[in-house]
């Protein structure tokens, strides 16, 4: 219960200052989305997986990191102070508002076709969706020209 607190908290975090505008840096770019997949790779070797499981878990990590991909898109890149920020935009909120009921509805399919709920960690869910909206933010980045801020 409490990774699932702080999980909440760093991810609500996460958000609210990339609406607010934040200075992107690589370490940014990819921490939150390896903490999360560490964590939620830790929560799997606590569960016996099935083969129903691992299929449920592959169909799940390309849809997630597709609606990852997406919501990367919308990501509005700029130059401030001779590096790059990064603003989150009202598109942003209605992609990640779609993938969560996307998430949730295959969730609801998966478990219904026998998969374990408990081989469907959340941190993993949302880790790979992260590692999706990496994806065009960082190319979009390197392609700029514009270095990254220090972080």
């Amino acid at each position: 219960m409490l990774i699932w607190g702080l999980v909440a908290v760093g991810v609500a975090a996460v958000v609210v200052k990339r609406f607010l505008g934040e200075p992107l840096s690589a370490r940014d770019l990819v921490g939150p989305p390896v903490v999360l997949l560490g964590f939620g790779i830790y929560g799997l070797t606590k569960t016996p997986l099935t083969a129903v499981d691992v299929l449920w878990l592959a169909v799940g990590s390309v849809v997630g990191v597709a609606l990852g991909v997406l919501r990367g898109t919308t990501i509005r890149l700029f130059t401030r102070d001779g590096v790059l920020w990064q603003r989150y935009t009202p598109w942003t909120l209605a992609v990640w508002v779609g993938s969560f009921a996307v998430n949730a509805g295959l969730g609801f399919v998966a478990v219904s076709a026998g998969m374990h709920a408990e081989a469907r960690p959340m941190t993993l869910s949302i880790g790979v969706g992260l590692l999706g909206e990496l994806v065009p933010i960082g190319l979009r980045a390197v392609r700029s020209g514009v270095p990254f801020a220090r972080g």
